[in-house]
């Protein structure tokens, strides 16, 4: 008996999403999934197993609204923002409905859209990575979510905010636009979150897992008016957050927690900095594209033999070959600064 064939039609032809951990690798520098290189280091303060969570943990959300400015009634704790992506999917799409992405970008929004059987429209991004405003109006007939990352993922440039406005104009009535902001604690100022009281259908994707360094404890959020936030509260998990898991998140989101976040980023972006330096430097690297992220999108002269030379030391890198008009560019974590010096000196012994 072939069990697959009992599985619904749209999930037998599913690629699944290819996620650092699913590629695998054997090494000891990783620097393929957009981690902060070093964790922080947290005690459970809570250690009642017995008893479900609480649907929305109370101090969690609170603390991230005091964080992003907005009111508890804007926020929406989840199982990181990739929960946020399925959420916002099943509760506004209709079968015949689409939605639209502008590649490359992450992957979750179409593996999402394909799961809930919602077809996917796409838009690639210009040559300069920015939205194709005259192209995504063209798409939107049918469309009822649009999906933008601004840090884009994996280019790491930010989306222009007046052309996030104009889509927010164009698509108003029509459909919800999801900003994914799993990156802006690195350019914090360029976040949409004071466009959220001019347009009720923003919704804006938050995590713990990139510059607070909790990539393991999975705890990502939406922000949006408090109407949106209730349409998901509808389809949401009854017990999204496991106790220990919001026991740390609400201690990352005191005042000591941001105050660690702070100082790791400025690190990190020192660090990045110096990467940047250096790979501009080394003569088979024709590009590093300006990055406003925790990772570096590099094009080089052979990006295959690059990638898998370092695969080979144990430097595992996130390949980019197969993404539309990235051909050759590898995206790299920005590691410790040991780790980013191993990386220069292991593409810098290629032949």
């Amino acid at each position: 008996m072939n069990i697959n064939n009992l599985s619904r039609k749209n999930i037998q032809v599913l690629t699944p999403y290819q996620s650092a951990r699913r590629l695998g690798g054997k090494g000891d520098i990783w620097l393929n999934a957009n981690e902060y290189p070093i964790s922080p280091n947290f005690d459970l303060t809570d250690r009642t197993f017995n008893r479900y969570p609480e649907p929305q943990p109370q101090a969690v959300v609170e603390r991230y609204a005091a964080y992003a400015g907005v009111s508890s009634d804007n926020v929406l704790v989840s199982r990181g923002g990739d929960e946020s992506i399925e959420l916002i999917i099943r509760a506004f799409c209709e079968a015949d409905d689409a939605v639209l992405y502008c590649p490359p970008t992450y992957g979750m929004y179409a593996v999402s859209a394909e799961a809930c059987g919602i077809a996917c429209k796409t838009v690639p991004l210009t040559a300069d990575f920015q939205l194709n405003l005259a192209e995504i109006e063209r798409q939107l007939d049918g469309v009822k979510v649009v999906f933008v990352c601004s840090p884009n993922n994996p280019t790491g440039n930010l989306i222009k905010r007046s052309d996030l406005l104009e889509l927010l104009q164009m698509t108003a009535g029509r459909a919800i636009v999801v900003v994914d902001e799993a990156y802006i604690e690195f350019c914090p100022e360029a976040t949409m979150m004071t466009a959220l009281a001019n347009y009720p259908h923003l919704a804006i994707i938050r995590t713990l897992s990139k510059a607070f360094a909790l990539a393991g404890l999975r705890c990502g959020f939406t922000l949006a008016n408090a109407e949106l936030i209730q349409v998901l509260q509808k389809v949401i998990a009854p017990y999204p957050l496991p106790v220990p898991v919001s026991d740390i998140a609400a201690q990352a989101l005191q005042p000591q927690g941001l105050t660690q976040m702070q100082y790791s980023v400025a690190e990190l972006l020192a660090n990045r900095a110096d990467l940047q330096k250096n790979l501009e430097n080394l003569p088979l690297v024709e590009q590093v594209y300006p990055s406003e992220a925790n990772y570096l999108l590099v094009k080089f002269k052979d990006g295959q033999k690059v990638f898998s030379s370092l695969w080979q030391k144990g430097i595992i890198l996130r390949d980019q070959h197969k993404a539309p008009g990235l051909q050759n560019s590898i995206r790299v974590t920005i590691g410790t600064a040991l780790e980013n010096q191993r990386v220069i000196e292991a593409i810098s012994e290629i032949n």
